[in-house]
Parts: C-alpha cells; sequence; structure tokens
C-alpha cells in the first residue's frame, strides 16, 4: 500500500548528472507509471526520450514540460487513447546528456598496416585525441545504450578506437597524398582523418566535434631509411654519401675480430684497400683534386663542417669522429 502511494506523488521527472562520463539514464519510476500531468525537466545539456511498449515515441527539447495529452501527441496517437483520459500511463524516460566528451584518448595498440601513395605497404603507429556527443537520442537508444539503467563513456570506448583505426586505413587507401607529406602537417592529417570518421560515429547517433592526431612514429627500419636518404640529400648526392659510408666502415670492421684481417684480406690486401678508399674520395669531397691537391677554399670549408654537423645530430656520425673530420677540414684554412 506504502508503494502504491509513493508513486501516486512522483510528479517531478528531472536528472542532474551527478557523475561525469554518463551518455543514457533510465528515470527509475515504480511500475514504469507516470502521472497526468507530471513535470519533465530537461535542462540545456540534455535530451529525454520517451519509449513506449518497446517503441520510440517522443523526444523532448531543453525545457519543463508538462506530461499529458496536448505535450505527447506522437504517444496519444500511437496508442489511440482518448483526449481526455486521466489514469497513469506506462512508459519508459531515458536521459541523454549532449555535452562535450572531452579528451578522449585513441591510439594504435599495434602497428597497423597501410597502404602509402609512395612507399606501398607501410606499418605506422599513431595517436591523439577527439571529442564527441550525443545528436540523435533514438539512433543512440536504438544501436548503443537500449534498456540500460546507465550507459557511460567507456563502454564506447574499443568500438569508437575501431571505428578510427578502420577509417585511417581507408583514408590511406584512397588518398592522393603521401604519408610522409600527411605526417609533415598533422593538422591537414588530422581533418582528412575526421572527413572519415564522422559518418561511422554518425551512424551510432553521435556527433564528432574535434579529432586530432597528435604522434604519428615509424618503424625503426622505415625510419632508418628516411634518414639515410636525408643524409645523402645534406650530402649533395649519392657517390659523396657511398664514400662517406665506406670511410665509416674501416674503423667498425677493424673493432671486430672477424674483420679485415680475420676475413684473410691481410695487411697487403688492407693496404691496398686503404688507398682504394683513399682514391674514391680523391676528387669528390669538396675542393679536392684528383692529385689530392687542396683547393678548398673557406666558404667550402665551413659548407661541409655545417653537413657533418648534420649528420652528428642525426646520429650518423659519432662526437668523436665529427670532431676528428671538423679539425682536419679546419687544417685546410
Amino acid at each position: 500500500m506504502l508503494d502504491f502511494f509513493k508513486k501516486q506523488f512522483i510528479d517531478v521527472i528531472e536528472w542532474l548528472e551527478s557523475e561525469d562520463g554518463v551518455l543514457a539514464y533510465r528515470y527509475p519510476m515504480q511500475d514504469q507509471e507516470i502521472q497526468t500531468g507530471a513535470q519533465l525537466t530537461v535542462r540545456e545539456s540534455q535530451l529525454a526520450l520517451f519509449v513506449n511498449e518497446g517503441r520510440i515515441a517522443d523526444v523532448f527539447q531543453p525545457g519543463r514540460h508538462k506530461l499529458s495529452t496536448s505535450t505527447l501527441p506522437i504517444l496519444t496517437n500511437l496508442m489511440n487513447w482518448d483526449k481526455q483520459f486521466q489514469s497513469p500511463f506506462k512508459s519508459d524516460v531515458y536521459y541523454f546528456s549532449t555535452r562535450e566528451q572531452l579528451d578522449q584518448r585513441w591510439g594504435t595498440p599495434a602497428p597497423v598496416t597501410v597502404r602509402d601513395k609512395d612507399s606501398g605497404p607501410i606499418r605506422i603507429r599513431a595517436n591523439g585525441t577527439y571529442a564527441f556527443h550525443i545528436a540523435d537520442p533514438a539512433t543512440f537508444h536504438t544501436k548503443i545504450s537500449g534498456t540500460r539503467d546507465t550507459y557511460r563513456v567507456d563502454a564506447l570506448d574499443d568500438q569508437l578506437r575501431a571505428v578510427i583505426l578502420t577509417a585511417m586505413a581507408t583514408h590511406f587507401g584512397q588518398a592522393n597524398v603521401a604519408f610522409l607529406d600527411m605526417a609533415a602537417n598533422q593538422l591537414l592529417f588530422s581533418e582528412a582523418v575526421k572527413a572519415q570518421v564522422a559518418p561511422a560515429f554518425a551512424d551510432y547517433g553521435l556527433e564528432l566535434s574535434a579529432f586530432m592526431v597528435q604522434s604519428i612514429t615509424l618503424p625503426e627500419e622505415l625510419q632508418a631509411y628516411l634518414d639515410k636518404a636525408t643524409s645523402m640529400n645534406m650530402l649533395g648526392d649519392l657517390p659523396r654519401y657511398t664514400q662517406f659510408q665506406a670511410a665509416e666502415s674501416i674503423p667498425l670492421a677493424a673493432q671486430n675480430e672477424g674483420g679485415l684481417a680475420g676475413a684473410g684480406v691481410g695487411l697487403g690486401a688492407g693496404v691496398a684497400m686503404g688507398q682504394a678508399f683513399a682514391q674514391a674520395f680523391q676528387g669528390s669531397m669538396p675542393g679536392t683534386t684528383t692529385a689530392g691537391a687542396s683547393s678548398e677554399s673557406t666558404d667550402d670549408v665551413f659548407e661541409t663542417i655545417d653537413k657533418l654537423h648534420g649528420l652528428l645530430e642525426k646520429g650518423v656520425l659519432t662526437q668523436t669522429e665529427f670532431d676528428a673530420k671538423k679539425a682536419e677540414l679546419l687544417k685546410k684554412i
């Protein structure tokens, strides 16, 4: 008897959103009965959905609504009720938060293989943030939240991340811009991926408000290849880069037990190889003639040192190697 009287006095329906991260909330009611004339309050950051016998009846925008046949025209027509009814009617009330869900994280737990316009299949890692809000509560209720008492953001995280990664792979498959160009302009890359992701979010009743790519990384072997390509550009041409690599390999071979002598080359062959390397450098380093005579100008020396410093910063040269080469070049001034 007490429960019967309690539910007769439930005349105000509202949701205060006391917890963060809640997207959908079903208002608790005794026997799902709402009294005729009850007040429904929907705040600015909310939408309310009425569901009657499993069917969506009405969506209420922000404001205060008196529940009656005049404010429930769809529900009244659906049930063929007399417009003068005064008895309670059964219905579920679901609230949906329309606030921006900010700083949502996404990332690739493992490298993702995509097809790049220039490089072909490559594996990348990427991460960033995004923000979204509920735009269509009816679609969200039908496809996502359903009849749960509470539906939270974290229940949706994995699905949204999967949508983002799928859209990213699709973008690269259709892109006319190479990955390296995209990586150089993360704002452009973010906008391009957002355009791919937004329709998938809309299918769930969500609007993707913001999408940002914060970091893009390549596999180590591809990054090493790009570093070598950059080094070639800094040295000017392929022959000069090859000669530099050959000179760098001499001390490395000498440090190994199976180096030049261990391979059976012998001292004489080692000297001959050294002479071959010397000949390879003659006429190729700035200001050096085929006779080995130095004709470098001061500007050429400083330009060469500047290029070698760039290699030092990229890790191609060690500090010791750079200092030795720098001292050698400065002696020519």
